[in-house]
């Protein structure tokens, strides 16, 4: 069976799998210069801004990124077109990294964490920009059902991402899930939003870029 991908999220997928792959053969070459370093740190580049958004950890992380983009990407490139989803694609990703460094700020200004170990910790994947299509394909169906992987519960999808929402605002707030960057995921949610609303005030949610 073969699978109907459309263009940019099959170009999406084979870069993502390709630089991963770069990742595994030159780890600290392509962490130090791809991954995203708090602005003042040392390692920042102002590059790794969009390249941080196709960098992963390890397989699992590329892997549920990879396919969650096939469906839902898929999907909605179809609704829109290849220009509009890469718009989005990518307006969702730089959202989430602007709130992901947003939250960086306030926990040094808190003083929850010394300026040195966030300037030291990279992030990466391509999680902001993913859920921002879950948060996507949501508002446009929002009475489609979804069933989870594990445990195996079907629910509608917009309750699907308002319980991911809580989950990653919970985990974000407090910090109980170390090493996952939580308000990124919320970052590309709330910038989803945010474009999806303007597009249907505007009555262009269905039009093609």
């Amino acid at each position: 069976m073969r699978l109907n991908v459309p263009n940019v999220t099959k170009n999406l997928i084979i870069i993502n799998v390709l630089i991963w792959i770069m990742k595994i053969l030159k780890p600290e070459f392509m962490i130090t210069y791809f991954a995203m370093f708090f602005p003042t740190s040392d390692f920042f580049k102002p590059w790794q801004i969009v390249t941080h958004m196709f960098m992963h950890g390890d397989f699992f992380h590329i892997f549920f990124n990879m396919y969650t983009l096939m469906i839902f990407g898929s999907v909605l490139e179809r609704v829109w077109g290849p220009k509009k989803f890469t718009f989005f694609y990518f307006a969702t990703g730089l959202g989430a990294a602007l709130l992901h460094m947003g939250a960086q700020y306030l926990d040094v200004l808190m003083g929850i964490e010394s300026l040195m170990a966030v300037e030291y910790v990279p992030t990466l994947g391509a999680s902001g920009a993913i859920y921002g299509l879950l948060l996507g394909y949501a508002m446009l169906y929002p009475d489609s059902e979804m069933t989870l992987v594990f445990p195996p519960i079907t629910m509608k999808a917009r309750w699907f991402v308002i319980i991911f929402a809580v989950i990653e605002l919970f985990f974000g707030l407090t910090g109980t899930q170390v090493g996952v960057a939580h308000f990124a995921h919320l970052g590309g949610m709330l910038f989803g939003w945010l474009i999806i609303l303007y597009w249907k005030k505007k009555h262009t949610l269905y039009d093609y870029r």
